[in-house]
């Protein structure tokens, strides 16, 4: 079976990621990157073409799939001409910055026939992944509320030393770039939401970001679930916690760590969770870490789906109803 070729946009810090994890499961292909030099050391380092016109890059015909690792409000636009140019394309997180952009996102997937894959790591968490099953087999019961607490630390270099971050247009807000995976989780183990009230401030980056540092926000979803969501990025120095709560009729447990990364409480009616393997550590970008480093487990589903032995782990639909909740919850604070 011959390896499947993938391309990325966007040779920032996460391409590195995706580069490694590309090479062990399939094959690197080209890198593009409007900065030349970005491009150009990507590219060398794995021995590929370095491009730095997106055009340009979408006519090589070596690849089979595109990996769009550009900043989050270049993601629409990457996509849709990946797709258009007849590759599939892996979108990674936030998928875009509106609902509607999501929408032609997966039309154009749905036109071109082609697959349209999006990063959501965190499922891939052993804890998450554990906790997801028990609700799915019935063993929480009827679920009252979940609480998931992001408070992770962003300082102002963070922020000052790239071309993008903390912009409105490029970035979009906090809940988009360091706490979707949060968003997604909640809709992928509760469901969707109703209602979302929320209160939101920019306490500590002010001049240096367009958007909150801060949220406290109140949730029905659908099924009547009650949530609360507290996140914050300015925890002193180091990150502290990523966590979500969740209480059932028939169980209550706390999926916690920095990164969702441990399985802290567990209380239930039937037997408990075993023993798990430790995972993936976080990704490591420097002055600050980020979620689990679970790209070997997008890659292996990627793969899969592609030679026909799979499903999407997360679809364009999935991606949508993400942003489609953080919309809810940005307009309730009339952002």
């Amino acid at each position: 079976m011959d390896k499947i070729r993938v391309g990325i946009i966007g040779c920032g810090r996460i391409a590195q990621r995706h580069a490694k994890h590309i090479e062990e499961q399939a094959q690197l292909a080209a890198v593009c990157d409007v900065i030349p030099d970005r491009a150009k050391d990507l590219g060398t380092k794995y021995d590929v073409p370095s491009f730095q016109r997106v055009a340009d890059f979408l006519a090589y015909e070596g690849m089979d799939v595109v990996a769009v690792c550009s900043p989050n409000g270049l993601h629409t636009e990457h996509t849709i001409a990946s797709l258009n140019a007849g590759f599939h394309v892996l979108c990674e997180k936030p998928m875009a910055l509106s609902s509607t952009d999501c929408e032609e996102m997966i039309k154009t997937a749905e036109s071109s026939n082609k697959r349209l894959f999006i990063v959501k790591q965190n499922r891939f968490n052993p804890a998450v992944e554990a906790v997801k099953q028990k609700i799915d087999a019935g063993d929480l019961g009827k679920i009252f509320s979940v609480q998931p607490n992001c408070f992770w630390n962003r300082n102002f270099d963070y922020y000052r030393k790239s071309d993008w971050k903390g912009t409105k247009k490029l970035d979009g807000g906090t809940l988009y770039t360091q706490f979707s995976h949060f968003i997604d989780l909640l809709y992928w183990m509760v469901g969707d939401i109703e209602e979302a009230s929320a209160m939101i401030q920019n306490y500590a980056h002010e001049g240096v970001i367009e958007f909150e540092d801060t949220g406290v926000v109140a949730l029905k979803f659908m099924n009547g679930v009650l949530g609360t969501i507290n996140y914050t990025v300015n925890s002193y120095a180091k990150n502290m916690e990523g966590s979500i709560t969740i209480f059932g009729e028939k169980g209550s447990v706390k999926v916690g760590g920095q990164y969702l990364n441990k399985l802290e409480y567990q209380s239930f009616e039937g037997e408990p969770i075993g023993e798990l393997s430790e995972g993936n550590p976080a990704n490591e970008y420097g002055e600050y870490q980020g979620s689990m480093s679970n790209h070997d487990k997008v890659y292996e589903n990627l793969t899969a789906v592609l030679n026909g032995e799979g499903s999407i782990a997360t679809n364009g639909l999935e991606g949508l109803k993400t942003v489609e909740i953080i919309e809810k919850i940005y307009k309730s604070a009339n952002v």
